[in-house]
């Protein structure tokens, strides 16, 4: 998930560079998001500890 939001990184500075502003935008936002999610995800991951049952 952190290279999708890598990705849209890029993508919207290659955008705002040609100067496409609402495309830069857009990309922006989908790579804050994306950034956010696989935040929480990580701290998630962190936080709750994995049990291993063996039977």
């Amino acid at each position: 998930m952190l290279s999708w939001a890598l990705s849209f990184l890029i993508i919207s500075l290659i955008a705002a560079f040609l100067g496409f502003g609402a495309l830069a935008g857009v990309a922006a936002t989908f790579a804050k998001i994306l950034f956010f999610i696989f935040l929480v995800l990580f701290v998630v991951s962190l936080v709750v500890p994995r049990s291993r049952s063996i039977v």
